[in-house]
């Protein structure tokens, strides 16, 4: 409690913290401002019949399920980034641009993504659009009205995508993870709601059990999060001059869940590229586009096979991630360099081997991890029979991640200061 009172005691973090709140209220405002001509009772009725649109709803921050002008959130930026780290697979020439020309190569890296954007909001827009206007949940319009709409929806998402780069100047955290966590937030009112309607004195244990075991996930989410494999390392005494160099003991932390909640986002992409795709083919066939989302919400209907492909997916992506955003070999080179070795291990290949199988094996473990708490709301819904009683396991990773970071970086700042101040 001393610590957070700190935070309104130094103006230039109290300052931070208030632009980032007023940010936030900017887009939770947008987020109430709702497209005209919907049937409200449709639209929460196809809302709570399509599995896949509440996940797509979480990555919007929200907006989706209102149909604001922000409906379609920082997706498009999210996709865009993506689609990006995808294709440093396929051209050597953007991976040396994210990897070896420091922050300024992200910022290039992360411009290409912000342009990608734009192609991106238009498409899913007139598609998701054409979707609801085939449901009935919007009236009829005419095509300049629907265009209108789209750019009105494209510049949303662009207007989203600028409040996200705002919040992250601050320092405070990822803005586009804050907006996702501010849609998160908002909707717990709601739920907690909808259980208290539902309650009834025969599943008072299920609430009770329900509270302890989202305690637990919350509990095990941080331990994960937090956890790490600490490789000790030696440097070796060097002789300059008339000085003598090296001779510490550090070590290499090597985290748990190395992938943070990436793996999840790009397993739900890959599970909504149907329905993306089917978005996209109501430009050209909406009749085609109308059978495949059909498709799409029948596999998704399948708690079973659904559950057992997302698990499958987030397993894979964690793997994927991890190989391309780490490198044993580049690591076991700068320990070399720098006269660094793991104690009972020569340095070079074998530093690389013995680094690579420790990270397989806790990667193998943070998957199996992120696959679990992917499939618990599937989990805690076939189980307790509640509708309202879901375990959101993305949308709780996502929000103690986002918590964990936050005070992570207050914690930093708030100590720079008390050092400039000794």
């Amino acid at each position: 409690m001393r610590r957070f009172l700190q935070i309104f005691k130094v103006p230039d973090l109290r300052k931070k913290v208030i632009a980032l709140a007023l940010l936030l209220v900017v887009f939770r405002i947008f987020a109430a401002i709702p497209i005209p001509d919907i049937d409200t009772a449709r639209l929460k009725e196809f809302f709570g019949s399509n599995e896949l649109l509440g996940f797509l709803n979480v990555f919007s921050g929200g907006g989706l399920s209102g149909l604001s002008v922000v409906m379609l959130g920082v997706g498009p930026y999210i996709t865009g980034s993506i689609i990006m780290q995808l294709l440093t697979i396929i051209f050597p020439n953007l991976k040396k641009i994210y990897n070896e020309e420091g922050a300024e190569g992200r910022a290039k890296f992360n411009r290409y993504s912000r342009y990608l954007t734009v192609p991106l909001a238009i498409l899913q827009g007139y598609g998701f659009l054409n979707l609801l206007l085939s449901q009935g949940v919007i009236l009829p319009m005419a095509f300049p009205t629907l265009f209108a709409n789209v750019i009105v929806i494209t510049a949303g998402s662009v207007l989203v995508m600028w409040l996200g780069e705002l919040m992250s100047e601050y320092k405070m955290g990822n803005g586009i993870s804050l907006i996702i966590f501010a849609g998160i937030v908002s909707a717990v009112p709601q739920t907690i709601y909808a259980s208290m309607l539902n309650y009834t004195p025969s599943v008072l244990p299920t609430y009770i059990a329900f509270m302890i075991l989202a305690v637990v996930v919350v509990a095990g989410i941080v331990f994960i999060s937090e956890g790490e494999r600490k490789i000790p390392v030696s440097y070796a005494k060097q002789v300059r001059g008339n000085k003598m160099y090296g001779g510490a003991a550090s070590y290499l932390p090597l985290r748990v869940n190395q992938a943070g909640v990436i793996p999840i986002i790009f397993a739900l992409s890959v599970i909504l590229f149907p329905q993306f795709l089917a978005q996209t083919l109501a430009v050209v066939s909406p009749d085609l586009a109308i059978q495949m989302t059909s498709a799409v919400n029948k596999f998704a209907g399948n708690l079973l096979l659904f559950s057992i492909a997302y698990f499958i997916l987030v397993v894979l992506f964690t793997f994927f991630y991890t190989a391309i955003t780490f490198d044993p070999g580049e690591i076991s080179k700068n320990l070399q360099k720098h006269g660094g070795f793991v104690p009972g291990i020569r340095p070079g290949e074998h530093t690389r081997l013995f680094i690579s199988k420790i990270v397989y094996r806790i990667t193998l473990f943070g998957a199996f991890f992120l696959g679990l708490i992917a499939i618990l709301p599937n989990v805690t819904q076939a189980i307790t029979g509640i509708q309202t009683l879901t375990l959101g396991g993305t949308a709780i990773l996502i929000v103690v991640a986002v918590g964990i970071e936050i005070m992570k970086q207050i914690e930093s700042q708030l100590d720079m200061r008390e050092y400039e101040n000794v």
